[in-house]
């Protein structure tokens, strides 16, 4: 009784692993389902292989390198990081730090234009209402803080 659950766990296993390793591996004839999900001669055979591979004890990064010698890089749902995928994997994060960088840059350029905006203002160039907004926010000076009894309790407090 006992071997008999030992051969049952060990078999349930052995089709976890598979399922697991046919959901990471591509339909080549269908294309946009795992071998898992498809119904496709191929992906019958597919699976059936990795069966056999995991009954003949290979592991499962044996069982993905003989999967793509014989398919193709494409058959596996996760590309490696090598010299013809480091575009594909690159691009969103370039694209993302050129964006950030443009932005930055664009702050940084309309808070350093003043000194420009201030020429201008002198030589007799009238301003855009942008400019016009950007010098009287830094020439009108802040409001005075409240002169409370709170107020200055507060700035104390932060004084220590």
């Amino acid at each position: 009784m006992e071997k008999r659950d030992e051969d049952l766990k060990k078999a349930q296993m052995l089709d976890a692993r598979a399922r697991n390793i046919s959901h990471n591996v591509r339909c080549t004839e269908c294309g946009s389902q795992s071998i898992e999900d498809s119904q496709a001669d191929v992906a019958i055979l597919l699976r059936q292989l990795i069966r056999d591979e995991i009954g003949a004890g290979k592991t499962d990064k044996e069982i993905y390198s003989k999967l793509e010698d014989e398919f193709g890089e494409t058959v596996l749902y996760a590309p490696k990081f090598d010299m013809q995928t480091a575009a594909l994997w690159l691009t969103p994060v370039l694209i993302a730090g050129g964006t950030a960088a443009g932005i930055a840059y664009s702050k940084h350029r309309q808070r350093t234009n003043v000194h420009i905006m201030a020429l201008n203002l002198i030589r007799g160039v009238p301003l855009t209402p942008k400019e016009r907004v950007t010098i009287l926010d830094l020439l009108i000076p802040p409001p005075p803080p409240p002169q409370g009894v709170a107020s200055r309790l507060r700035r104390w407090l932060n004084l220590r």
